[in-house]
């Protein structure tokens, strides 16, 4: 996914396959917002920036990686949907075959739960980059704050749906509250993100 070109990925999204989907844009959303952060970090460099030269140096690396990281999770969400798929595709033609159907349902059900979780995660943390960032930034850049965390609120909230549409499937209690704790961070990060937004477009109004 990472060397594929954006009309590509855009049309193979369209297509009538089951992955990619919404969770691997949810994650090419963080992504988005990664990068843009670190875009406005690189122009936050140099002499008149010197004083905060370490912060904005840490979020360098820190964008870079989440961005990396925010593109695995598109590829191991789509993995992971097309698991669920297979096992759903499997034999229930005996009562054995059915509890192995079931059994690999629940766990490919799980394992389609992680990818969106972490990636609310991935958000979280573009949300709390920007909140730094935006202080401190070149303010020539400044709307750009404002779209990364446009981005990782779009991120969060659709990454969100993709682990709810999971939690009834999945048995193992603990595994399911773990994932549950995780979509209820939604609510904070997204209004955190507007706050970054609405400061931005106080700026620039004024």
């Amino acid at each position: 996914m990472r060397d594929e070109k954006i009309g590509d990925f855009l049309a193979r999204l369209a297509d009538r396959v089951p992955a990619p989907g919404g969770g691997a844009s949810a994650a090419l959303h963080a992504a988005q917002a990664a990068a843009l952060l670190g875009m406005v970090a690189r122009y936050s460099t140099g002499e008149k920036y010197a004083e905060h030269r370490a912060v904005i140096e840490r979020i360098i690396t820190e964008t870079d990686e989440l961005r990396a990281l925010a593109l695995r999770l598109a590829e191991d969400d789509a993995a992971a949907f097309t698991a669920v798929t297979d096992a759903y595709k499997l034999p229930r033609d005996t009562d054995a075959a059915k509890d192995a159907r079931s059994a690999a349902i629940a766990t490919a059900l799980i394992g389609a739960g992680r990818p969106p979780a972490e990636v609310i995660t991935v958000a979280r943390t573009a949300v709390e980059l920007a909140e730094e960032l935006l202080p401190i930034g070149n303010r020539n850049v400044v709307t750009d704050i404002a779209a990364a965390t446009e981005a990782a609120r779009a991120a969060a909230t659709t990454a969100r749906v993709n682990v709810e549409i999971n939690l009834g499937g999945i048995k193992d209690e603990q595994v399911r509250a773990e994932l549950a704790a995780e979509a209820a961070k939604v609510d904070e990060i997204a209004a955190r993100a507007e706050r970054v937004t609405a400061a931005v477009r106080k700026e620039i109004s004024t």
